[in-house]
């Protein structure tokens, strides 16, 4: 794909000055923004209208991560294997494939049209206008930096002078917009989709995440409070970019959106706050079509016959030729390569796979005046993909909705039509793509066929907190667990899992004042502390039986079978105050010893044989509990953590300070499994030098935000930083700060912007 030079309208000069207020548009309707940074690089970009707030918004956002968001427009465009080689691994960062799967994925998207027919479609399937002028205006902004800057002479050594970087299209925003829609969906199953050879690389692991949305029973004063902590990647175009975005009398919101998206995702505005958490609701569904006989191209539709589509896909290649693969395609969707035989092929059904409602929906969210106004919008756009919304508003009251895009399923049409599936690891309904009865149903306020209308949807609205760590709706808050709604939604009476266990429990002992903070009820200190706190769940649960197998055994057989000391480990562990700071003597010898335990057991055992008491749906917030002392997984575990240690001449106070890094820095927290409210995830193992692979998953935008009668009080952490230019002072900065515990005291007024003594102020014409 050629790449289209910059249009002569955005020659016009820069001007860096201090202003009171965003500038006019330009007397010949050029855009205009004014982007003012406050510390640790903070961009509030304001304009007149929405074009010249996307200008705005897409030149900061390029000042900072210009690189990042070329290299994803080479993966949109389906053209990673022309520049980087086809073998080479994508840059998806939640699960990278082949470019080559890569490219033939994404080729097919867009040669598909998908996205210019959603932009033909009037609101609110298509966009609104105010959404088109930003996106447009992004866009704009975007390839005017590079105009200024020139390829030869970015920042970033990462894309200086590569033939790869060039300027942008709306289109390639809108993509971007389409591709997170579907993260969850057909953007995960690439391989099943287009026939990629790659080699399984173990769980599709989702983005997690906390959220606590706390009314005025929750609160010293009265006031709605908020917590964000959203666990996305630390790399690629899944980080989160910090801004407050401001067009007067029309929209004012500060938070942080992902990559390469002009709207904010997860913010607060004067009078309301809001944050997301993944969802465990179904994503999409598999339809098994009974292929015609001696026709492996046409399958039955209620005895009849009907041919699949045929999709043709050419990816270029760095020697100038080509791949080309013919995809097919079906009336419920995409035709998997992989999973046919037996006269059966399956086709994927992804009620996201033309999805762009979400950035309007987020942009109405942001100009919501309270709660009623929030719930409003999501019930007109109905286009938020894959996670739950929990949001609190300045008069105290809490909600959590499952708003997001889910197939209409119920459990009466999962029963009648479910059919086995072609790969067990896929979590996901199968049903019988032979019979038009089998089509997802249709509710009435639906915005569009096929998904649950807001009716149908799990929320709960209350008055103390509503709180999830990427569990089911079932758990919201243990006074008024949520059932009664189709399974597609997620389980209830199953194993809730210790993160979101230990987050209703660090609630609890707050409303109650036990965990050592002060009186009960939260305040934005408090809720600092709370969240911030690194216990480590799964220890707490186990240390008791832990110290009485120590008492029991100076030796313990390894899996190996050699006889191991563990005396000097098990005083290691018990002295440990069981929290993942930075200096926790103890953290990372227990963490080995917990992956121990993770090993897959015998066929017939129990799939966690380590508790001592198993999960009892009576008691879903206590239970499972305690270690198994007599397991011989557990004393395994126990030997090959310290002869792991021993082996190496690794200290068995290794503290997660010296042990787990971003880059240079020091990260604390510890992992899901462990039971860690701000956890953590390494690419591996802890290496014989006694280090973790860098993180490149967990806490990425943390906000704390109290909504009071005289607005925000808010505390942030960005934790990876601003910027992904090494050369930039943003580069890590807030990731030092969040080493050391610190958060950013955010600037929400004008007044507080302005009297920032680091304000750097650029007006933006063009």
């Amino acid at each position: 794909m050629k790449l289209r030079p910059l249009a002569a309208a955005f020659v016009p000069a820069l001007v860096a000055t201090l202003l009171t207020g965003p500038p006019a548009v330009a007397a010949d309707g050029r855009y205009s923004a004014e982007i003012r940074r406050t510390e640790y690089g903070i961009p509030h970009v304001s304009a007149k209208d929405h074009g010249g707030l996307g200008f705005g918004y897409g030149y900061a956002f390029a000042q900072d991560n210009l690189c990042v968001m070329a290299s994803w427009v080479v993966t949109l465009r389906g053209e990673r294997s022309r520049f980087f080689g086809p073998d080479a691994k994508s840059d998806d960062p939640v699960r990278p494939v082949a470019n080559l799967t890569s490219d033939l994925y994404h080729k097919s998207v867009a040669d598909s049209g998908v996205v210019r027919r959603l932009l033909a479609s009037p609101a609110p399937l298509g966009p609104s206008a105010d959404l088109r002028e930003l996106v447009n205006g992004y866009a704009a902004g975007y390839n005017r930096y590079l105009d200024d800057t020139g390829v030869a002479n970015l920042p970033d050594p990462a894309c200086r002078g590569k033939e790869w970087v060039g300027p942008i299209t709306a289109e390639d925003v809108w993509a971007n917009l389409l591709d997170l829609n579907r993260m969850s969906g057909g953007s995960a199953l690439k391989e099943a989709i287009v026939g990629g050879d790659d080699e399984d690389e173990g769980p599709r692991r989702a983005p997690g995440s906390n959220a606590w949305a706390l009314g005025r029973e929750a609160t010293r004063g009265g006031n709605g409070m908020l917590l964000a902590d959203p666990h996305f990647p630390w790399n690629g175009i899944r980080r989160f970019y910090q801004v407050q975005l401001t067009i007067p009398g029309v929209l004012d919101v500060s938070g942080a959106s992902l990559y390469g998206t002009p709207v904010v995702q997860i913010g607060h505005t004067r009078n309301v706050a809001w944050t997301h958490t993944v969802s465990h609701a179904q994503r999409f569904t598999l339809y098994r079509l009974e292929l015609a006989k001696g026709d492996p191209t046409t399958y039955l539709i209620d005895g009849r016959p009907e041919p699949m589509g045929r999709q043709e896909v050419e990816v270029p290649l760095q020697d100038g030729g080509f791949v080309s693969r013919t995809l097919f395609t079906s009336r419920y969707g995409p035709v998997l390569a992989a999973g046919r035989g037996g006269g059966y092929a399956y086709a994927l059904a992804d009620p996201n796979a033309a999805n762009l409602r979400s950035a309007d929906e987020w942009l109405a969210m942001s100009k919501a005046a309270d709660l009623p106004g929030l719930r409003a919008a999501q019930d007109r756009y109905q286009g938020l993909p894959f996670v739950y919304t929990l949001a609190t508003d300045v008069g105290g009251t809490a909600s959590f909705a499952d708003a997001s895009v889910v197939p209409h399923v119920t459990d009466a049409l999962a029963r009648r039509c479910a059919r086995p599936a072609p790969d067990p690891s896929l979590d996901a309904f199968v049903l019988d793509g032979s019979t038009s009865a089998c089509l997802w149903g249709k509710d009435a306020d639906a915005v569009v066929p096929g998904i649950f209308g807001p009716g149908s949807r799990p929320g709960l609205t209350r008055a103390d907190y509503v709180a999830n760590s990427n569990n089911s709706p079932w758990m919201t808050n243990p006074a008024a667990p949520l059932t009664g709604y189709d399974q597609v939604w997620g389980a209830v009476r199953t194993d809730v899992e210790l993160r979101p266990r230990v987050s209703l429990d660090m609630i609890d002992r707050r409303l109650k004042g036990a965990d050592g903070l002060g009186a009960p009820g939260f305040t934005l200190e408090t809720l600092q502390a709370t969240a911030r706190s690194k216990r480590n769940y799964g220890f707490e649960l186990m240390r008791p039986d832990l110290a009485a197998l120590c008492r029991e055994h100076r030796e313990l057989r390894a899996t190996s079978g050699e006889r191991v000391d563990v005396r000097a480990a098990c005083r290691t562990l018990t002295r440990w105050d069981g929290r993942a700071t930075l200096d926790g003597e103890g953290a990372v010898l227990w963490r080995q010893f917990f992956d121990g335990l993770q090993r897959p057991g015998k066929p017939g055992e129990p799939q966690q044989p380590w508790w001592r008491v198993p999960f009892d749906p009576e008691q879903p917030l206590t239970t499972p509990r305690g270690l198994r002392r007599d397991a011989t997984t557990v004393r395994q575990a126990l030997a090959d953590a310290a002869l792991f240690f021993q082996a190496n001449r690794l200290p068995l106070t290794l503290t997660t300070g010296q042990a787990q890094h971003y880059g240079s820095v020091p990260i604390p927290g510890c992992t899901e499994g462990e039971g860690c409210f701000d956890r953590v995830r390494n690419s591996g193992p802890l290496g014989k030098d006694g280090r973790y692979p860098d993180v490149n998953t967990g806490s990425s935008f943390m906000m704390a935000v109290e909504l009071t009668p005289d607005g925000p009080r808010t505390r942030t952490i960005l934790t990876y930083s601003l910027s992904t230019d090494t050369s930039s002072p943003h580069h890590a900065d807030q990731t030092a700060l969040f080493s050391r515990g610190g958060w950013v005291t955010e600037r929400f007024t004008d007044a507080e912007i302005r009297s920032d003594p680091r304000l750097r102020v650029t007006t933006l014409t063009g």
